[in-house]
């Protein structure tokens, strides 16, 4: 059943590859992007459930669809990167913001001085959060709350929170725990901004993950289905 199935899903792959090949006209770039969608065939998407997490621990709150691309990673973009933000505002103002359709852009996650997590966009999903669509495409963007120039904002609870998301994610992909694959915004190539900034205390993050990645994992929970009400019988006097 398995190697059938496997066999019948290369086929449909092998269609559409060799499909996008053969166009005239078309670029590198969209004959790259035709191969890679071959899950977007009948039967080849993932199953996806509404508001379902990838960390046990987030809170789920949707950011605008325009802020996102649907994808199927890490199946069509390999993950290897995990990208950290400060917002320069609130959690409540990254919150706001990514639900913004106008806003263009948005992370995965978002993490408050309290240490609370917000995820907003499905792991399997690319965010416009990098300003650089290679590093889009195989990153994971997480947005903190408070202002580059204000150590006082990166709170412990911050630290620690975000490091068990950040481990949390290295574990499930395979990621390296370095800061090769671990960087701020700023280290983005070609991009224009300056978070996390100087502030931020990358040895204590860095530390904090690899302490994080030893202990153990906590399943992802599934969204429990709200029970449907058991009529009420009533008797006759």
């Amino acid at each position: 059943m398995g190697s059938r199935k496997a066999r019948r899903g290369i086929g449909r792959r092998a269609l559409l590859i060799g499909g996008g090949a053969a166009l005239v006209g078309v670029g590198v770039a969209a004959q790259d992007d035709a191969r890679r969608a071959w899950w977007r065939l009948p039967g080849m998407e993932k199953k996806r459930v509404e508001g379902e997490l990838d960390h046990a621990a987030a809170q789920w709150t949707a950011a605008a669809r325009a802020n996102w691309r649907r994808a199927d990673r890490p199946d069509d973009y390999v993950i290897d990167t995990v990208v950290i933000h400060v917002v320069q505002g609130s959690y409540r103002t990254a919150v706001r913001v990514f639900k913004d359709p106008g806003h263009g852009a948005a992370t995965h996650y978002v993490v408050g001085k309290d240490g609370r997590v917000a995820q907003m966009i499905r792991e399997l999903d690319v965010a416009y959060h990098a300003g650089n669509r290679e590093v889009n495409e195989r990153s994971i963007g997480i947005e903190h709350e408070g202002f580059v120039d204000r150590p006082e904002d990166f709170t412990a609870a911050m630290y620690e929170s975000s490091a068990r998301l950040t481990a949390d994610i290295c574990r499930r992909y395979g990621i390296p725990v370095d800061r090769k694959h671990i960087i701020g915004h700023v280290e983005v190539p070609g991009t224009d901004h300056t978070d996390p900034g100087p502030h931020w205390d990358w040895d204590r993050y860095m530390r904090l993950v690899r302490e994080a990645v030893k202990a153990p994992a906590k399943p992802t929970p599934t969204p429990t289905p709200t029970p449907t009400p058991t009529p009420r019988t009533t008797t006759a006097d």
